[in-house]
């Protein structure tokens, strides 16, 4: 396995609702680990209508 891949089991991103469209579930559309590997960005996509949700989950 490759130095640079790294495995958080421990972190799972959240169940996303959208705002906009007020039920439906939005899917993960990209994830930027940061250098340090202790912050992971997620960005969150509606199918539906297209809003977009950044969040940043830490790890402890």
């Amino acid at each position: 396995m490759p130095a640079y891949i790294h495995h958080h089991d421990d972190i799972e991103p959240a169940f996303v609702i959208c705002p906009s469209c007020v039920g439906l579930s939005m899917f993960v559309r990209d994830v930027e680990p940061h250098w340090s590997m202790a912050k992971i960005d997620f960005t969150y996509e509606c199918a539906d209508c297209g809003a977009e949700i950044k969040q940043t989950i830490i790890k402890h």
